[in-house]
């Protein structure tokens, strides 16, 4: 009988003949041709400095050279190459032509720019010394480009002057709305009228000739004295009070040591007195307490009348159990003055019967 066969690569050998299997590289083949397209790593990146150009070979310097050999380096070939200045065929510019001599002196003013700062040039010999640090260059270049050349500080002290400038401007003109409104108020107008006959302001005098004034005059001059004295005579509390320069954020901010030197001081003088002392609170204490409670500012509380910050004082509101029990009664006046007020029940009528969601149709 015959020995048994197999075929091996097509021909009919034995067992014994038969190379060994492999398997085909061609994962192998794809991983070195990978590896091959993979650019080396260079320093010289277009888009950078001076591209693919040393700045240092564009001003034929060498790594060592001080500011002033860059300088005088540069002076010299931009005297050659400066688009108004360069002249086809003189001497050292054979084979320039006026474009390739524009490039070259855009170059030219490139790498010096690059140079002449001292960290420009150290975050590029950075790059010259580390090029595999791809993507950190890149990083560094563009945020020193971005950067704005002019000083912070500079930029935030002229920010808070116009934010102080238009400050001031706003409560001035506030202020003379406020003016201008308490001109026209009866009550205000005829106490000033009459402070002003006291004081003479408004006695008329005959005149006679050239210095004989028109009736416009004489009312004219006679508001402004109204006015003087409004001004001068009622104190405007609240968002309509007279502007004062230091108010405004500048010089808010100038001061700003003294007034926290001076808050530490009245807080520890208050910790003394008040709760080390065991003292009784003065008027003005139990003032600054109920402003507290009821969290509102010095201009705020300022602009309640004097009778209504009196009653406070009799109620003891300073107290925080006497607060919190006018704040309760406060709450429920208010939930019965507009349940009884007309407007109120013709608005929850309007609510209830016609209110948003409602839809309803006119009958034709």
């Amino acid at each position: 009988m015959a020995a048994p066969t197999q075929r091996c690569g097509g021909s009919p050998i034995g067992f014994a003949g038969c190379p060994p299997t492999t398997k085909p590289r061609w994962w192998l083949a794809l991983l070195l041709l990978s590896v091959s397209s993979v650019p080396a790593v260079t320093a010289l990146v277009d888009g950078l400095y001076c591209g693919t150009e040393v700045c240092y070979d564009v001003l034929g310097v060498s790594r060592e050279a001080v500011k002033l050999d860059i300088a005088r380096a540069y002076r010299q070939l931009a005297r050659r190459y400066h688009p108004d200045r360069f002249r086809p065929g003189d001497p050292g510019s054979e084979g320039e032509t006026r474009e390739s001599a524009h490039k070259k002196f855009l170059l030219i003013a490139t790498a010096y720019e690059t140079l002449k700062d001292e960290d420009t040039r150290r975050d590029y010999d950075y790059m010259l010394d580390h090029p595999e640090e791809y993507y950190q260059h890149y990083y560094t270049y563009y945020r020193r480009q971005l950067t704005p050349k002019v000083d912070v500080r500079i930029v935030i002290l002229v920010t808070i002057c116009a934010i102080s400038i238009f400050q001031y401007y706003s409560w001035h003109s506030s202020y003379n709305e406020a003016i201008n409104y308490l001109v026209t108020v009866p009550k205000y107008r005829i106490q000033a009228t009459e402070i002003a006959k006291q004081q003479g302001l408004l006695n008329r005098t005959k005149e006679k000739g050239k210095n004989r004034r028109s009736k416009e005059e004489i009312r004219e001059q006679e508001e402004e004295v109204i006015r003087d004295i409004i001004k001068n005579k009622i104190d405007i509390k609240g968002g309509y009070q007279k502007p004062n320069l230091s108010d405004i954020l500048l010089i808010q901010i100038v001061l700003s040591p003294y007034y926290l030197t001076q808050y530490i001081s009245w807080y520890a003088s208050w910790f003394y007195r008040f709760t080390f002392c065991r003292e009784e609170y003065g008027e003005e204490d139990k003032f600054y307490i109920i402003r507290r409670n009821m969290k509102m500012s010095q201009s705020q509380f300022d602009g309640i009348d004097e009778n209504t910050r009196q009653s406070f004082l009799e109620k003891r509101l300073w107290i925080k159990e006497n607060y919190e029990l006018h704040r309760k009664e406060q709450e429920e006046e208010m939930k019965v003055k507009m349940a009884t007020d007309p407007r109120m029940k013709r608005y929850r009528r309007w609510m209830k019967n016609e209110g948003p969601g409602r839809l309803t149709f006119a009958d034709d």
